[in-house]
């Protein structure tokens, strides 16, 4: 039976009490604990005020919604687990947290990158798929919310592991040969020009990895993971597991490390990436124009999600579709979206530990008798 959310009912304001109550005693943690759970980059950053601000603003946002709800529902489970929240947090510290001097650890988790990548996606896209949705039908809360959650989380905790595992291949093949002066090339090249080149030879390395990764049915074992969700949203594009986080990350660090980007262009190009990847999953009607011929946006890559079996192999690139029009795989029809999304030919298992056991023990077509060639998906 399908349970609808409205506005009024005070069911979204505990829901955003709870949430940022979460954040907010986490990221209260992550003060008292920098060396274990923060990153490196962003540890002088919470050095400032305007951290300690945000975070006073997310426990006071917390402790309103959370009395709205109070008010306005009937079940008052949400609200009270809202306040209690907000007062652990107070108790531990929320409002009177003291960044310290760090002293490096070798192994830390990603704790703080979670938070602020979850708060800031979540109050993007969360409202955008709610006033603009592509499937008004489709749950807030599906049956798999929780698997893709657990998909996010796992990567953003252990972005150091991840990091330094796709970086091994590009500095193992590509560290003996002398690049700083082709690299200070690059860098002498305007920002605009630069950021380009980062962005276009990245897309590049990544266009034929992910193509590759469709047409060998061994790795389309990882990868069909990503295609198994049935409902596309901003949490969507997390499902990866995690054999195909490190070749595809891998790849596409190959020209970033080649080329010697510059700090700057580097970072421009994670966090439009951090923020690009979640918004063409998700679960948004919003067409974009003229953009969507120069970026890659949701209509372009729902179809690449496609149950239409007749479309498969279409949209590869993630940036730019004017490289799959290079390599004659580019498909957007004007204002038409695939019916469904999904591999309608295959099984998979639920929850995201099943998940990544699974390409290991069996191809999720082993049991299928309708088995489509891994070439034309």
């Amino acid at each position: 039976m399908k349970t609808t959310i409205k506005m009024g009912e005070g069911k979204i304001s505990g829901y955003i009490s709870v949430f940022l109550g979460v954040l907010s005693f986490l990221a209260v943690l992550c003060f008292k604990y920098p060396e274990w759970l923060t990153t490196p980059e962003f540890r002088e950053v919470y050095k400032g005020e305007s951290m300690k601000m945000l975070l006073t603003a997310v426990i006071i946002a917390s402790f309103f919604f959370a009395v709205l709800s109070f008010i306005l529902s009937k079940q008052k489970k949400w609200a009270l687990y809202g306040i209690l929240i907000c007062t652990a947090t107070i108790v531990l510290g929320g409002f009177n947290v003291a960044p310290s001097d760090v002293t490096s650890k070798s192994v830390h988790l990603g704790l703080d990158w979670l938070l602020l990548d979850l708060f800031l996606m979540a109050v993007i896209f969360i409202p955008i798929e709610m006033v603009f949705p592509k499937r008004p039908d489709q749950k807030k809360f599906h049956v798999e919310w929780r698997t893709d959650l657990t998909y996010f989380v796992v990567s953003h905790l252990l972005i150091q592991f991840f990091g330094a595992i796709t970086k091994q291949p590009a500095t193992l093949f590509f560290g003996w040969m002398g690049l700083s002066g082709f690299q200070a090339k690059i860098n002498s090249l305007p920002f605009l020009i630069e950021l380009f080149i980062a962005f276009f030879v990245a897309d590049l390395f990544q266009y034929w990895t992910h193509r590759f990764f469709h047409s060998h049915l061994f790795l389309w074992r990882f990868h069909s993971i990503h295609h198994s969700t049935e409902n596309m949203d901003w949490l969507a594009g997390s499902r990866t597991h995690f054999v195909d986080i490190f070749v595809t990350r891998s790849m596409a660090f190959i020209p970033l490390y080649v080329f010697g980007f510059s700090t700057l262009t580097f970072n421009v190009y994670i966090i439009f990436m951090a923020i690009h990847a979640v918004l063409i999953h998700a679960n948004t009607r919003i067409e974009f124009g003229f953009i969507k011929h120069i970026f890659a946006t949701p209509q372009y890559h729902h179809w690449h999600h496609c149950v239409e079996s007749e479309h498969y192999g279409k949209n590869f690139a993630t940036i730019f579709p004017f490289i799959d029009r290079m390599f004659g795989t580019h498909y957007l029809p004007e204002k038409v979206w695939p019916s469904a999304t999904g591999v309608t030919e295959a099984n998979y298992p639920k929850g995201y530990f099943n998940q990544a056991i699974h390409p290991f023990r069996q191809s999720p077509f082993d049991k299928t008798k309708e088995v489509l060639e891994p070439s034309e998906r």
